[in-house]
Order: C-alpha cells, then structure tokens, then sequence
C-alpha cells in the first residue's frame, strides 16, 4: 500500500551548491520527501539559471534540477550571512557543497567547524579532483572530469577523436554517488553511533569506477584498451545497425541470445561456422559478423524488423530521440514523463521520479523555484527570524 509519507520526511539539506553535481544529488534527495533548502547568492542566482535552454528567458535546466527545493539568498562572503549559514546548518541533517577546497574553511563552514556546532550533520563536498591530493586546488568542471577519469579515451570510433558526452555526464554521476553516499552515512548516523561524517566526492572518481575491467586488463595483461566504436570489446555481436528507415542497437552477446538471432535471420548456418560458433570466435570476426547482419537488416522496415526480433526474444531496440520517448507506451505506463504545473512556465514536462518504490514513491511537488521565492517560510520557521529583521538584511545585501 502506497502511503502518503515520503522516506525521507523530516531530513532537512542545506544545498551550498551550483551547476548540476551537488543540484543533482539534492534533487534526488527532493524527489523522496527531504526538506532541501538551495542557498543562492541575492545577485543572479545559481548560474545554473541562466542555462539554455531557456524559455521566456527561465532556464529548463533550473526547473527540472531544482524542483521541489526551497530558494533562499545569502550572501556567504558576508561575515553575517555565514553566521546564517552557520545556524542553518546547526538545525540541518544533510549539507552538500560543491566549492573549490579550502573556500568554506576560509569563511569558517568547513567540516570541523559546523560538526562542532552540529555532531550529526552529514557534509558532502563535490569537487573536481577531491580534498586530497595534489590536483585538490584545481578548479574541475565535468568536461575536464570526463577527459581525465578514462571515459572519453574509451569513447568515440577507432579511426576517430575521443568524444566528450553531449551533457554534464561527469557531475550528473557524481551527484548520484553523492546521493548515495548521503544514505549510506545517514543510515551509519541513525543505526550506529548518531554522528555524522564528510563525504569527499570528486568528479573523475565516479567515472572511473565505472571502467570495471580496464585496471587489471592494464596491470595483469598489459593491456590498454582502445576506442571500439559501439562495439563491446569483450563480447559480440552488440552495435548499431541501420535499416532502412532507421537504426536498431542489438546486443546477442550470449550464446543463447546469437542462436535466437541466427535463426531469426534465417542463418542457421552461422552456428556451426567456425568463425561464429562461440563468444571468442566471434569477437575475433567481429568485422564479418557485423557485415553479415548489416546486409540482412538494411533492406528492411524498421517496425517489422523490430517485431521479428521481438517474437524470436532477440535483444534489440530502437534508437529513440526524446520526440519518440514522449509518445512511446512504456515510457508512458511508467510514469517516466511527467508534467508540473509552474508558476512562471505553465505545465512543464520532465523526467519522472526514478527509481519506483511500492509504498514510499517519490514525487514532484513543483518545479525549480524563484530566487529567494522561500526566504520567509525558511529564515523565519527554521530561525525564527521576523519580517523586520528580514527586510534590514536585505537592504544590506546579506539575503
């Protein structure tokens, strides 16, 4: 049975963070019921609001990031703003922090100082190389990120340049370990010993824990694996083909998958061919093998191709572009598309909430809010502050 409360009802974030790796990782936080207080500065904003794409000059990157989030302003280079910040942080489970080491400690919001303040606060600090080591002090974007990690050498054609995702790949998988993270040390805070600890998330670190092989392939077989185009290197067949009104990716990497797809493409014979007849074999004939499935899927339809594959329980798909993902029936069964009503945009489509929960779902209440749009509702119910004391603040440039 669904309930109405959400998992993490009552667990307060302080959100210190810009961009997309810590916005993501308190968005997934929001997404489940935690009270996520965005701290921006009282002049623009998060830069994230100036995004494209934009849409009557409202950033769609800030709407769906920020959603269900509070906004409040605060000026941290005030010596009164980081008391602010002090005594929200004091009153917080979660804070999460994506600034070039050392700036918060200048500005006496580093760990020590606020764990001393509050022992079960959980911090989380994102940057580009880490607290340690001797890259710390560089600034990191994601770009840099991805390069440096071994992702972008792996991606891209072998004949081609190495390329670089077409999104912020490196702070959106960061914010999900930071996510994560967050749980984890949570969990220790409430089952274990009720404090909190620091989380120290870089944004090549996640990437290259995803290169699950390549170490020891190096280490133990003096290997450095190469660009392979869409192909696996360990298993075939899996890439790309094209029909004749469209692309299919397929992946028959076991044995029983390639003999589903054999048979299907009236190709017994391709079972008992040397060149074919198991894994290994077929990763070494790789150029042959993907030649002869291409010829049979380029003079077909794409629909009944697909519906061949499907009836023989071959594994592939189509490859949709977001316009098709928006009609498509199982993105819809699923929920992975939802509108939110906004006050500035009307009715915003985006992502749903993922993963699925049987009794505790997340949801969106709303989308990314205006900037300071929550200062009453936080600085007078989490401080107690009065309208007075908030209008002076202001006119002096704090919040």
């Amino acid at each position: 049975m669904v309930t109405d409360s959400q998992m993490l009802d009552n667990i307060v974030v302080l959100d210190l963070t810009t961009i997309v790796s810590g916005g993501t990782t308190t968005s997934v936080l929001a997404d489940f019921g935690a009270q996520v207080i965005k701290v921006e500065h009282p002049q623009g904003g998060d830069p994230l609001r100036a995004w494209e794409p934009t849409k009557d000059g409202v950033s769609l990157w800030w709407k769906v990031v920020s959603r269900n989030k509070q906004s409040i302003t605060l000026n941290l280079r005030d010596p009164r703003g980081q008391q602010l910040a002090r005594d929200l942080a004091a009153r917080a489970d979660v804070l999460v922090e994506n600034f070039r080491p050392g700036t918060l400690e200048r500005w006496n919001l580093g760990y020590d100082a606020l764990s001393a303040l509050n022992p079960k606060l959980v911090m989380v600090r994102i940057s580009g190389f880490g607290q340690t080591g001797p890259y710390r002090d560089r600034p990191g974007f994601g770009t840099v990120a991805e390069a440096m990690s071994g992702f972008v050498a792996l991606s891209g054609f072998p004949d081609g340049p190495p390329l670089l995702p077409p999104m912020p790949l490196a702070d959106e998988v960061a914010g999900l370990f930071g996510a994560a993270a967050t749980l984890m040390a949570l969990y220790h805070r409430d089952q274990r010993d009720g404090r909190g600890q620091m989380i120290d998330v870089s944004l090549y670190e996640p990437l290259f824990r995803l290169l699950i092989p390549y170490i020891p392939q190096y280490a133990l077989l003096g290997e450095v694996q190469q660009r392979a185009g869409n192909r696996f290197p360990g298993a075939a067949p899996r890439n790309m083909y094209r029909a004749r009104d469209g692309w299919t990716a397929i992946s028959a990497t076991t044995q029983r998958t390639f003999e589903r797809l054999a048979q299907t493409m009236g190709r017994p014979d391709l079972l008992t061919d040397p060149r074919f007849a198991d894994n290994a074999s077929r990763v070494a004939n790789v150029n042959e093998l993907d030649a002869i499935i291409q010829a049979w899927i380029a003079a077909q339809p794409l629909d009944d191709l697909l519906r061949s594959l499907e009836e023989a329980e071959t594994v592939a798909g189509p490859v949709y572009d977001v316009a098709r993902i928006m009609t498509d029936p199982q993105f819809q069964a699923r929920g992975d598309v939802l509108t939110v009503k906004d006050g500035e945009l009307g009715e915003i489509p985006m992502p749903g909430v993922i993963p699925k929960f049987s009794r505790t779902p997340g949801r969106v209440a709303h989308a990314g809010p205006r900037l300071g749009e929550h200062n009453e509702a936080v600085y007078g119910g989490l401080l107690g502050l009065g309208a007075t004391a908030l209008a002076q603040l202001a006119r002096e440039g704090v919040i």
